[in-house]
C-alpha cells in the first residue's frame, strides 16, 4: 500500500492583487490577518536532533503508524530497507499492527509513523493491552476476523520463531488472477528467481505464473486449458467442482500450493503433491471456468482427515462456498462410507467456518428429531468424527456427564438461539449432481 499523503491545508480568504514594491529599501508586503493566524512557530532545535538521532528506526521498535482507515494505530517494526537514491535517513519499514493478524502486515513510508510515540523498549507482557480500545461493534466483527491467532498449536516455541523469522516479510505484495487483482497476506516460498517480484501474473485455467503481464497475455494465447485439469465431478447451474490427482498434475499440484500459500499462514507447503487430490470449485460462464476456492485431501489417511487445506480465493470470501467446500468434503466421506475431520491445525478463518457447519448441522437434526439420539448415531448421520461432534455441543453447553455418560440436553428454544448465532448455513451441495467414486490406487 502506498503512503498516504498528508491532507493540504488551504486558506479560505479572496486572493487579491498588490501593487509591486518598490524597488531596494525594506518595504515587505503586507500581513493579512488570516495569514497571520495560520503561521506555525519553527520547530525546536532539541526536538529536530531527537528525531535525527533516532533514525533510521532499529528492527523491533515500536511506534504508532497511520493505516488505511486514517487512524493511527500500534505497530512493531519487523524490518526495513533503504530507498534507492535516497537521503541518508530515507528508509521503508516493514510493520506488524500488533491489533491485527498478520496478513495485514505491510510496508510504509517515513510519514505514515509518528515519530513523537517511538518506543524502543517495551514489556512483551503489555503488549496485548492495546487491543482493549474501544471500538464499534463493526470495527469489532472486521477486527475478529483478522485476529483470531490460532493454528500454530503443534508448533513448540523454538520452531514458531523459526517459522516467523522465515516467512516474516511477505515477498509477493499483488498477485492478477484472471479478473481479478488481489493483495496477498502472507509470505509463499516461490522459486529464487522471482525474488525480485512485487506482483504476479497467474493463468487462471493452469495456474502458471509469471513476471511481467506480456508474458501471461503471450501464455494465454498459447494454453488451452478452459477449467482445472482434472474430472469434473459435481455441476450444478454455474458451480462445478474439479477432481485434481496431484500425481497425474504435479506442476498444477505444485503451483495451487504456492497460490495457496499467500493466503495461509500455517501450512506447510507440500511438493510431494503426488499423495494429495484437490477438488476446486469454480465458477463457469461461456470464458471458462473460473477458481474461487479448493480443499485438499489425503488420498490414504490414517487418521481419517478428509481435508488437508482450504481455501477462499478473497474476491470470493463472504459469500459462502467456505462453507460449501466443507459440506462437499463431508459428503465425500458419507460417499466413503467413512466418519472424517480437518487437517490439524486449522487455519484462523478455518476453525470459525467449522465451528458454524458443525453447529448448524448438529442443531438442525437435534431440533427435528424426536426422542433420544447418541453421539454414535450424530456422527453416522453427518459424518462428522464423535470427538468434533463432542466438542461443539460441549462449548454451546448442550451437554452434560451423568452416570458415566454423555447425555445431550437439548432445549427447543437454546437450539434457536445458537442456531441464530451460527448465521446462514451458505450454499447447499446438491447431492443428486454429485458423480464420484472413492480414489483407488490404480495397479
Amino acid at each position: 500500500m502506498g503512503s498516504i499523503d498528508t491532507p493540504t491545508i488551504t486558506e479560505n480568504c479572496s486572493t487579491q492583487s498588490q501593487a509591486a514594491a518598490p524597488s531596494g529599501g525594506d518595504h515587505k508586503p503586507p500581513i493579512s490577518a488570516n495569514e497571520a493566524q495560520v503561521e506555525v512557530s519553527p520547530e525546536p532545535e532539541a526536538t529536530k536532533k531527537r528525531r535525527s538521532s533516532m533514525l533510521p528506526l532499529e528492527v523491533g521498535t515500536r511506534v504508532m503508524c497511520r493505516w488505511r482507515d486514517g487512524k493511527y494505530h500500534p505497530v512493531k517494526v519487523i524490518e526495513r530497507r533503504k530507498m534507492p537514491y535516497a537521503v541518508p535517513y530515507d528508509y521503508e519499514y516493514y510493520v506488524h499492527y500488533t491489533e491485527f493478524n498478520r496478513r495485514l502486515d505491510e510496508w510504509v513510508k517515513l510519514e505514515q509513523l509518528d515519530l513523537d510515540s517511538v518506543e524502543t523498549v517495551v514489556d512483551e507482557k503489555v503488549e496485548d493491552k492495546v487491543t482493549s480500545l474501544k471500538m464499534t461493534r463493526h470495527q469489532k466483527r472486521k477486527i475478529d476476523e483478522t485476529h483470531v491467532e490460532v493454528g500454530h498449536e503443534e508448533l513448540d516455541a523454538a520452531s514458531l520463531r523459526e517459522h516467523e523469522e522465515f516467512t516474516k516479510v511477505k515477498n509477493i505484495a499483488t498477485i492478477e488472477l484472471g479478473r481479478y487483482e488481489i493483495e496477498t497476506w502472507y509470505f509463499s516460498p516461490f522459486p529464487p528467481e522471482y525474488n525480485d517480484s512485487l506482483k504476479l501474473y497467474f493463468c487462471e485455467f493452469c495456474l502458471n505464473f509469471m513476471k511481467r503481464k506480456e508474458q501471461l497475455q503471450r501464455h494465454m494465447r498459447k494454453c488451452d486449458l478452459k477449467h482445472p485439469p482434472g474430472d469434473e465431478i459435481y455441476r450444478s447451474g454455474t458451480l462445478s467442482m474439479f477432481e485434481v490427482d496431484g500425481k497425474k498434475n504435479k506442476v498444477y499440484g505444485q503451483n495451487l500450493c504456492y497460490l495457496a500459500k499467500l493466503f495461509l499462514d500455517h501450512k506447510t507447503l507440500y511438493y510431494d503433491v503426488d499423495l494429495f487430490l484437490f477438488y476446486v470449485l469454480c465458477e463457469c460462464d461461456d470464458r471458462g471456468c473460473h477458481m474461487v476456492g479448493y480443499f485438499s485431501k489425503e488420498k490414504h489417511s490414517e487418521e481419517s482427515y478428509n481435508l488437508a487445506c482450504i481455501l477462499t480465493l478473497p474476491p470470493y470470501q463472504r459469500k459462502g462456498y467456505g462453507k460449501f467446500l466443507i459440506a462437499f468434503s463431508y459428503e465425500l466421506s458419507k460417499k466413503e462410507g467413512k466418519v472424517g475431520t480437518p487437517e490439524r491445525p486449522l487455519s484462523d478463518l478455518g476453525l470459525l467456518s467449522y465451528r458454524g457447519y458443525w453447529t448448524r448441522v448438529l442443531l438442525d437434526i437435534l431440533k427435528k428429531h424426536k426422542g433420544n439420539i447418541s453421539i454414535k448415531e450424530l456422527s453416522d448421520m453427518t459424518a462428522i468424527k464423535a470427538e468434533d461432534i463432542l466438542t461443539t455441543l460441549q462449548s454451546l453447553e448442550l451437554i452434560q456427564y451423568r452416570k458415566g455418560q454423555h447425555v445431550i440436553c437439548a432445549d427447543p428454544k437454546v437450539l434457536d438461539r445458537h442456531l441464530k448465532a451460527a448465521g446462514r448455513g451458505g450454499l447447499e451441495v446438491d447431492v443428486s449432481k454429485l458423480i464420484w467414486t472413492p480414489y483407488k490406487e490404480q495397479s
